[in-house]
C-alpha cells in the first residue's frame, strides 16, 4: 500500500524533477517507509533510477539523486508503506527486463502467490516476494488482460518501453484512487488531487460538480469529474493507455448482468457457498508481513470479519472501535464486548470530542481533497489513528455487504416492486405485512407511495426525483438536475438487482471507499475490504432477489450464511442503524455552535457568491431551535467552506 505520482510530457519537454519530488512529498503519509523515482526518456528508452531524501540507505547506495541530469520526458514517483516483502527488494519504482518495463503501484494483489506460480510455469523468473513483481510479469505475459486475473485493489502506472506505451489502471470497484490531468501535451497523475495541484495547471473550479455534490450528499457517482474542471478521476474498472501521443480510456470489467438472479442453488447450498467465499476473501486479506487487525462496530459485518480472521492468525487479534455516549445507538461497546470476549480479541476504543474534531477538521479535509460531508467519516479517521498508534498497519473493514445483499432501507421498495412486477402476488401478500409492521420508518401511506414510484418509474428517474426534493436550495447555482444521475443505469434485470448494481458501481460504495482510503492512508494504514472480493460480489448478484430480502429482513442470505460464526445476540439485533456520529445532531447545536457561527459570519463566507446566504441562515436558526430537517445540509455547508479555505482561496 503506497502512494504514486507521475508526469508525462507528450511534447517531449523535460520533466521538472523538483515538481515530481514535491508531488511525492505531499503524500508522505501514504508511504512513510521509503521513496523512489525513475526518470525515463520515452524516445530512446534511457532511464535513471533515482532516490530522494527519505529513500532507504540500501537503495541510495545504488541510485542517483533525483535531478534533471537526463532529458527525461517521463517521471514516476513513489512512497512506500511496507506490507509485503519488507526488504529493500520491495522498493519502487520497480522494473523487469533490464528496465524495459517500469511500475509504480498502490494496492495489494491478494492472489499474488497463486499468480506467481502460474507465471513461473510460463517461464517468468522472480527476484522478490512482492505482488508488484507479479503485476509486472502478468502484464508482460497477458498485456492489459492481466487486470481480469487480479483479485485485489490497485491503481498503478506501467511504462512499457518496447511498445512505447504508458498503461494506467484502477481496480474493479474503486478501492484505490487514481486522479489525473491531461491537456494533450502533458499527462499528470497522482493518488491524491493535491499532488496534481502542485503543478502549473488551470485550477478553475467545477461549480457543477460542487452543486451536484450537495444535491445528492455525495461527489462520487462513478463520474470522472472532480471539484476542479481540469482534474479528472479515472473511473473504477477502467484503464488508460497513452501511445503515440494519443490517450484512450477503456473499460475492462463490469458486473456480469447476464447472470443476475440466475443461480439455481437452493438456499441452503447458497448459504454454504456464500460463507465459503467470504471466509476465503478474509483469508486472502490476512496475507501480510505486518500485523493485521480489524475495525469493529457492534454489527454483523465487522463481527463476522473478526470471527473469521482470528482463525487465520496465531497472534491475539486487535480490534478498533469508535463510540459516543450521546444516545444508546451511538455507543455499541456492549455489543463489541460480546465479540472481543468470544474470540479473545484485544479491543481498543476511541471517542473523539467536539474540540478535537474542530482542531482537526482542516487537516482531515486536506487529506480527503474534498469536503467531508458527515461526521461518521470523521469518526472513521480516529479509528484508523488508534490502529496505527497500537502497532497495526493493515486493517480489515466491512464496507460492501449492504450493497451486495440489500442492506439499505431503499432496497426493500425495489424488492417488493420486483415481487409485484414478477406476478408473485401471493408471496408479496405474505411478506409485505411483516415489512410494514417491523420497519418503523414512515407510515403506511408513505411506504405505499414509495413502492408505487419504484414500481412505475425507471431507476434513473427515481434518483432524479429524490435529488429534486433534497437539501432545499443552499447554493446560488443553477444546473440541469436531470443530468445529475447520468451514470445511473436502467438494466433489464429485476428491480432489486438494478438498484444494487448502481449502489455498487455508481453511488454508495464509491463514496464510502473514498472515505476508507483517505482516512486510512492519512495514518499510514492499509485498509482491506473482504466483502468486495469480486468473487463474492459476483456470486451475491447471481442469487435470486428472494435470497437477499425476506419479509422484514434485509441481507437475508448474509445473515443466514454467517449466523453460525457470529454471536447470536448480534445476529438478532434490531436496533443497529449504521455507523453513527454526533456531529450533525449534537455538536453543531452545542460545542461547535461558536465554530459554525464564526464560519457563517466570516467575510470569506459572506463574499462567496455561490451560497444562498438567506436560506442557509434561516435554516440554521430553525436548527438551533430544534428543527433537524437540514442538519446534514448545514454540516455539508460547513465542510464545503472549510474545503474552500484549504484548496480554493
Amino acid at each position: 500500500m503506497c502512494g504514486i505520482c507521475g508526469i508525462l510530457n507528450i511534447n517531449n519537454k523535460a520533466v521538472d524533477a523538483e515538481k515530481l519530488n514535491q508531488m511525492a512529498k505531499l503524500i508522505r503519509h501514504r508511504g512513510p517507509d521509503d521513496e523512489g523515482f525513475v526518470l525515463i526518456n520515452t524516445n530512446n528508452g534511457i532511464n535513471l533510477h533515482c532516490h530522494g531524501e527519505e529513500t532507504i540507505a540500501e537503495i541510495k547506495a545504488t541510485t542517483n539523486s533525483l535531478s534533471n541530469d537526463i532529458a527525461a520526458n517521463l517521471g514516476l514517483g513513489f512512497r512506500r508503506l511496507s506490507i509485503l516483502d519488507l526488504s529493500p527488494k520491495g522498493h519502487q519504482p520497480m522494473s523487469i527486463d533490464n528496465g524495459e518495463i517500469w511500475i509504480v503501484f498502490n494496492g495489494e494483489i491478494y492472489n499474488y502467490i497463486e499468480l506467481r506460480e502460474e507465471l513461473k510455469r510460463l517461464g517468468c523468473t522472480f527476484t522478490t516476494a512482492t505482488d508488484t513483481e507479479v503485476i509486472l510479469n502478468a502484464y508482460k505475459i497477458w498485456g492489459t488482460e492481466c487486470l481480469n486475473r487480479f483479485n485485489g485493489m490497485w491503481s498503478f502506472a506501467i511504462w512499457d518501453n518496447s511498445r512505447k506505451i504508458l498503461f494506467c489502471a484502477r481496480d474493479r470497484f474503486g478501492v484505490k484512487p487514481f486522479n489525473y490531468y491531461y491537456d494533450g501535451n502533458q499527462f499528470i497523475f497522482g493518488s491524491e488531487i493535491k499532488q496534481i495541484l502542485a503543478n502549473n495547471i488551470d485550477k478553475s473550479l467545477n461549480n457543477e460538480v460542487i452543486y451536484k455534490s450537495l444535491k445528492i450528499g455525495s461527489y462520487l457517482i462513478n463520474s470522472d469529474c472532480s471539484y476542479f474542471k481540469n482534474i479528472k478521476i479515472l473511473p473504477h474498472s477502467h484503464f488508460i493507455t497513452i501511445q503515440n501521443g494519443k490517450m484512450e480510456i477503456k473499460r475492462y470489467y463490469d458486473l456480469p448482468t447476464q447472470t443476475f438472479g440466475k443461480s439455481t442453488l437452493n438456499f441452503e447450498d447458497a448459504c454454504t457457498s456464500y460463507r465459503d467465499l467470504f471466509s476465503d476473501a478474509v483469508k486472502l486479506r490476512m496475507r501480510s508481513d505486518v500485523e493485521v487487525g480489524s475495525a469493529l462496530s457492534g454489527g454483523l459485518d465487522s463481527s463476522a470479519i473478526v470471527a473469521t480472521a482470528v482463525g487465520f492468525t496465531d497472534k491475539q487479534f486487535k480490534t478498533f472501535s469508535s463510540y459516543y455516549t450521546y444516545a444508546p445507538q451511538y455507543d455499541e461497546r456492549k455489543w463489541i464486548k460480546l465479540v472481543t470476549e468470544k474470540f479473545k480479541a484485544q479491543p481498543f476504543y476511541v471517542s473523539a470530542d467536539a474540540e478535537t474534531v474542530m482542531n482537526d477538521l482542516e487537516q482531515i479535509t486536506w487529506h480527503h481533497d474534498y469536503p467531508v460531508p458527515g461526521s461518521s467519516a470523521i469518526s472513521q479517521n480516529y479509528v484508523m489513528k488508534i490502529a496505527r498508534e497500537n502497532g497495526v498497519t493493515v486493517l480489515l473493514d466491512g464496507q460492501g455487504s449492504d450493497e451486495i445483499t440489500g442492506g439499505y432501507h431503499h432496497a426493500f421498495y425495489r424488492y417488493y416492486a420486483y415481487l409485484l412486477k414478477s406476478g408473485k402476488l401471493i408471496q408479496f401478500a405474505k411478506e409485505y405485512p411483516d415489512y410494514v409492521k417491523y420497519n418503523p420508518k414512515g407510515n403506511l401511506t408513505s411506504k405505499l407511495m414509495k413502492l408505487a414510484a419504484v414500481l412505475f418509474f425507471a431507476e434513473s428517474s427515481i434518483y432524479k426525483q429524490e435529488a429534486k426534493r433534497r437539501l432545499g436550495n443552499p447554493l446560488n447555482l443553477e444546473f440541469d438536475d436531470s443530468s445529475i444521475f447520468n451514470n445511473i443505469k436502467d438494466l433489464q434485470t429485476d428491480k432489486l438487482s438494478n438498484f444494487l448494481y448502481n449502489q455498487m458501481m455508481s453511488t454508495s460504495i464509491q463514496t464510502l471507499l473514498h472515505f476508507e482510503d483517505r482516512n486510512s492512508m492519512a495514518h499510514s494504514i492499509e485498509s482491506r475490504v473482504p466483502f468486495l472480493d469480486y468473487r463474492l460480489v459476483e456470486f451475491a448478484f447471481s442469487l435470486p432477489s428472494e435470497y437477499k430480502i425476506h419479509k422484514e429482513k434485509g441481507k437475508y442470505i448474509h445473515r443466514e450464511a454467517l449466523k453460525t460464526i457470529v454471536p447470536e445476540e448480534i445476529m438478532n439485533r434490531k436496533d443497529k442503524v449504521g455507523f453513527l456520529a454526533p456531529g450533525e445532531h449534537f455538536w453543531l447545536r452545542n460545542e461547535m455552535k461558536p465554530y459554525m457561527e464564526n464560519l457563517l459570519n466570516s467575510n470569506e463566507f459572506k463574499n462567496r457568491d455561490i451560497y444562498n446566504h438567506q436560506f442557509i441562515r434561516n435554516e440554521y436558526k430553525k436548527y438551533l431551535n430544534g428543527n433537524p430537517t437540514y442538519a446534514n445540509m448545514l454540516w455539508q455547508i460547513m465542510a464545503l467552506e472549510i474545503w474552500f479555505k484549504k484548496f480554493a482561496d
